[in-house]
């Protein structure tokens, strides 16, 4: 049976017609049409003949800077300041070719003065008659693609580092200096403080950005294995060098050296080390003839150098020789203010890469989160954060959501938490078993502090698995 059109509603003549089915569309009055604008995530504006703005959505400001009384009446490129309006105007291409001009990349300079990636689209308008009377261009933010393009091939720059707490502030702010220098960094900061992305942002930054980063766990290899890894070897250097290897000093060459966990290696190799660095040359095993090889060295650590250094566990000279420029990370319990930042990053990250569309946090993970200690620091509140990924199937993440041994851990250190009751339910056990123990278990005495009655108190110890008080 034919579905009938409802009546008095207008539409305009059929686009596609297929057998005895036909396809129509309204024709949208003009307030409809500003509200759909105003509420699509990409930039649009539009420009007369004379090429200035006579409509800014509100995506367009948010991209730009700009606000829409700002743009509207002056020239598209003095607002939308892309590089490509220096060599070529998407306009004119568009007029030309009579169709759309697509520009998959390019980029602005926003009204801070940051620069943007962005995708471009641009159309002629036409009056009823087909007469142009300006042109429309659509654009896409590419920011956080890019941030991800960079995080995936980790070519990390210090805008990748998520951070507001004074410490992270002072370190990006001198990082570009330190990169310059071309001197020897030590990095140090407890596991999971983003010591490798320091080193590869100090390595982007540097003039040896397009040279190669080479890095090196020195506490997943022993001594044998970690020489034959940096020195390399020549064929039948011992058994089972079936072939030529060269070594990660080699391959940094006019680029990066970074090794991870530089206090767990021993002082003869560390006597070894010393001396690539001060002559700039080694032998490969099984060679007699010295290489040489141009690289930066950048070193980490999760150990205190100068207190192994003291103890004998470290030469004191390689040290001197690696600390020349030194970037200390704080923990992330040291900067907990960056925990809901962090989270929105996380949770943007894994949107992108899953295809999900989770929105945040629920008030009571956000408060966990900001109690938990976090020994595996930011790390660890990525894990979190994808592994919420994988169980929650809404919009929001809860504290269900969460793995179990991280509950687990958090009830150790909280007495009467339970991840079946609410934050606020949580702080009201604490709160009752509290003044329990400071009343001796007195029940009566306990309930007129607390401004309970006896029932209710006793109802509450029941729910909370207090009874044995």
């Amino acid at each position: 049976m034919k579905k009938r059109l409802p009546k008095n509603r207008k539409f305009s003549k059929p686009l596609v017609a297929e057998s005895t089915v036909s396809c129509e569309i309204t024709t949208l009055p003009d307030s409809h049409c500003c509200t759909i604008l105003a509420n699509i995530s990409e930039g649009v504006f539009t420009i007369d003949l004379k090429k200035r703005i006579t409509y800014f959505n509100p995506a367009a400001e948010t991209i730009t800077g700009f606000k829409a009384k700002e743009a509207v009446g002056h020239y598209c490129f003095d607002i939308f300041r892309a590089d490509i309006c220096e060599s070529r105007c998407c306009f004119d291409e568009a007029l030309d070719c009579g169709n759309r001009c697509l520009n998959p990349h390019a980029s602005i300079i926003s009204k801070s003065g940051g620069q943007k990636p962005i995708s471009i689209v641009t159309s002629v308008l036409k009056d009823q008659n087909g007469k142009v009377i300006g042109g429309v261009e659509s654009f896409r933010d590419l920011s956080e693609l890019e941030r991800l393009r960079r995080q995936l091939s980790h070519s990390f720059i210090p805008e990748d580092i998520v951070g507001k707490h004074p410490k992270m502030r002072e370190i990006l702010s001198f990082l570009p200096d330190i990169a310059e220098s071309d001197s020897p960094v030590l990095i140090w900061g407890p596991t999971g403080s983003g010591k490798e992305l320091i080193a590869r942002a100090v390595h982007n930054l540097s003039s040896r950005k397009d040279g190669p980063f080479i890095a090196v766990n020195c506490a997943a290899l022993p001594d044998t294995l970690l020489e034959s890894e940096l020195f390399g070897y020549a064929k039948g250097a011992f058994t089972g060098a079936l072939r030529k290897k060269s070594g990660r000093f080699l391959l940094a060459h006019n680029g990066t050296l970074f090794l991870d966990e530089i206090a767990n290696t021993s002082p003869m190799f560390q006597g070894k080390l010393l001396r690539v660095l001060e002559d700039g040359e080694f032998t490969p095993l099984g060679e007699t003839r010295p290489v040489k090889a141009n690289f930066r060295m950048v070193s980490a650590t999760n150990l205190k150098l100068k207190e192994l250094v003291q103890e004998d566990k470290f030469r004191e000279d390689l040290y001197y020789r690696i600390n020349v420029a030194k970037i200390s990370l704080p923990s992330l319990k040291e900067r907990k203010e960056d925990i809901p930042v962090l989270i929105d990053h996380f949770i943007h990250k894994f949107n992108i890469l899953k295809g999900r569309g989770i929105e945040g946090v629920t008030s009571d993970v956000l408060s966990f989160l900001m109690d938990y200690s976090f020994p595996g620091n930011i790390r660890e509140l990525e894990n979190v954060i994808e592994y919420a990924f994988i169980s929650c199937k809404g919009r929001m993440i809860g504290i269900e959501h969460l793995p179990a041994d991280l509950l687990e851990a958090f009830s150790e250190q909280n007495a009467y938490f339970s991840k079946t009751f609410t934050l606020y339910e949580n702080e009201e056990a604490k709160k009752i078993h509290a003044v329990l123990e400071h009343h001796g278990g007195n029940r009566q005495k306990a309930a007129q502090a607390l401004g309970l009655s006896r029932t209710t108190l006793w109802r509450k110890i029941k729910k909370y698995g207090m009874s044995a008080q």
